[in-house]
């Protein structure tokens, strides 16, 4: 599975999100905000396929934990993003917090391994909006493998006129 795609100049969900122009992210994009944990496990990313919402991950040596594989906090952080990601892939931008996010570890991942996140967003409320999904390890031969598994409640945040 191939991390290119055609360029598009519209982000895949609403919100502040840069393209990236270079590298093996080529295509996908990454949000613009300041998130200083969030940008310290990272970076993250997220593109639209011809399956719908995907976000993408790519572990580093910061990302291990004593064992040599990737720590449990760095998947639910991504996780956590991809719980935002899937959840406005109705084309809602989703802006609040994570009220609740349960997590079912299934296998480990190392450092380098392309991991990819696919979900739904189950319900999307006045107030809060439902989301699942998997993070899968993508091999070489393009074949995926479940990582984990999450599911989540986000608390939009209320918003304020100016």
């Amino acid at each position: 599975m191939s991390t290119r795609q055609p360029s598009s100049s519209t982000p895949p969900i609403r919100g502040d999100f840069e393209q990236v122009g270079d590298g093996a992210w080529t295509g996908w994009w990454k949000w613009s905000g300041k998130d200083p944990f969030e940008d310290g496990t990272g970076p993250f990313f997220v593109k639209k396929d011809e399956r719908g919402i995907v976000t993408g991950f790519r572990p580093e040596t910061k990302n291990l934990n004593g064992h040599g594989i990737v720590h449990g906090g760095s998947l639910m952080t991504f996780a956590d993003f991809s719980l935002f990601m899937v959840a406005a892939s109705n084309g809602d931008e989703v802006s609040g917090v994570t009220v609740t996010m349960n997590c079912e570890f299934v296998s480990g991942a190392q450092a380098g391994d392309l991991l990819t996140a696919r979900g739904e967003c189950v319900r999307a409320g006045g107030s809060l909006v439902f989301a699942r999904g998997t993070i899968l390890r993508v091999g070489a031969d393009g074949k995926e493998e479940a990582v984990l598994s999450f599911s989540g409640t986000i608390k939009r945040a209320k918003r304020t006129s100016h």
